[in-house]
C-alpha cells in the first residue's frame, strides 16, 4: 500500500510516516520503482504509534514498546510519567511561589530536591527492571521529597547513587520471569499504589492488623512454610530476591543510606521494624 493510502487510513500525515520510516519504527518493502509498500503489519504499527505519540511518549520509547511483546516495557514508561507528573505538579507549585514573592533563592532548594528524587527514582527503574523495580520505584519516591541540609544527608544521597550505579540486575530464571510477567501484567501503578497503601496501614497498626485478617493469615503462614510454595515458583521468586537484597549491598548499604537521607523513611523504617516485632512475636516460627 502506497503512503497516500496508508496516511487516510492511518489519520498521519505522509511528513509523519516518512518520519517515523526514517527512524526505523515501521519497515515497508520497496517496490521496482522506488516508492514505498507499506504492509498491513505496518499499517498496525503506524496506528498504535499514532496513539502513543498522542499519550506524549517518544519514538526510542515507542521501539521499545513496539519491540517488547509483553506489556512490561507499557508499564515502566506508565511509573515514569507518572512520578514525572508529580515532578511538575511540585514545579508548578515552586512557580506560583515565585509569582507571590517568593526569592529565586529561597526556592533552588525545593527544586534541587525534586531533581534528586527524579534521579534517584530513574536510577531504582534501571537497577531493578520489571515489576519489582516499578515496585520499590513508587514504594521509595514518596520519601524523597526533603532537602538535603546536612552533610550527613549529602553523603548518604551520593551513597545511594554510587550503589545504584554499580548494582547487578536482578536477573530470574527464564521459566520464572516467564511467571512473573504473566502473573503482573495487568498490575498497573493504581494497584501498586494502593498496595503500598495498605501496607503502611497495617504497620501503623499491626494489632488491628494481625487480628482484622487472622483468618487469611494463618492458613497462609502455614502454606509459607510447606514445600509446596518453596517449590512454587512465587516460592522461588521471594528467594531469590531475598537472597539478592542480601548479597547485593541493598540491606546493608542502600536501606541505611536512605534512612540518613530521609528522616519520613527513617520513620516508616521504624515502624516496619516495630511491626515486624509484633508480628514474630504473635508468629515466632515464621523467619
Amino acid at each position: 500500500m502506497l503512503i497516500n493510502e496508508v496516511s487516510k487510513i492511518t489519520g498521519l500525515t505522509k511528513k509523519a510516516i516518512e518520519y517515523y520510516t526514517g527512524q526505523g519504527l515501521v519497515s515497508p518493502s520497496v517496490l521496482e520503482n522506488g516508492y514505498r509498500n507499506y504492509s498491513q503489519n505496518d499499517i498496525e504499527c503506524l496506528k498504535k504509534i499514532s496513539v502513543l505519540r498522542k499519550l506524549g511518549i517518544g519514538t526510542d520509547d515507542i521501539k521499545r514498546i513496539l519491540d517488547d511483546d509483553s506489556v512490561e516495557t507499557l508499564h515502566e514508561i506508565s511509573v515514569r510519567k507518572e512520578l514525572s507528573m508529580e515532578r511538575e505538579q511540585a514545579k508548578q507549585a515552586i512557580l506560583i511561589q515565585l509569582s507571590n514573592g517568593l526569592s529565586y533563592s529561597e526556592v533552588s532548594s525545593n527544586l534541587q530536591v525534586i531533581e534528586n528524587s527524579k534521579t534517584i527514582t530513574e536510577k531504582l527503574l534501571e537497577a531493578f527492571p520489571g515489576y519489582y523495580g516499578r515496585y520499590i520505584c513508587l514504594h521509595f519516591a514518596r520519601f524523597l521529597n526533603e532537602p538535603i541540609i546536612t552533610k550527613k544527608q549529602e553523603a548518604a544521597y551520593n551513597k545511594i547513587i554510587d550503589f545504584l550505579d554499580n548494582v547487578p540486575s536482578l536477573t530470574l530464571p527464564e521459566e520464572l520471569q516467564g511467571y512473573l510477567l504473566e502473573a503482573t501484567q495487568d498490575i498497573g501503578t493504581e494497584q501498586i499504589c494502593e498496595l503500598l497503601d495498605n501496607t503502611k496501614k497495617s504497620i501503623e497498626n499491626p494489632e488491628e492488623f494481625l487480628s482484622y485478617n487472622k483468618e487469611i493469615l494463618e492458613p497462609y503462614l502455614v502454606y509459607r512454610k510447606s514445600d509446596e510454595y518453596k517449590n512454587s515458583p512465587v516460592g522461588k521468586i521471594m528467594e531469590l530476591t531475598k537472597e539478592f537484597n542480601s548479597t547485593s549491598g541493598y540491606y546493608n548499604i542502600f536501606i541505611p543510606a536512605l534512612k540518613e537521607l530521609s528522616s519520613s523513611y527513617s520513620e516508616y523504617h521504624n515502624q516496619l521494624e516495630r511491626a515486624g516485632k509484633i508480628f514474630l512475636g504473635k508468629y515466632p516460627d515464621i523467619q
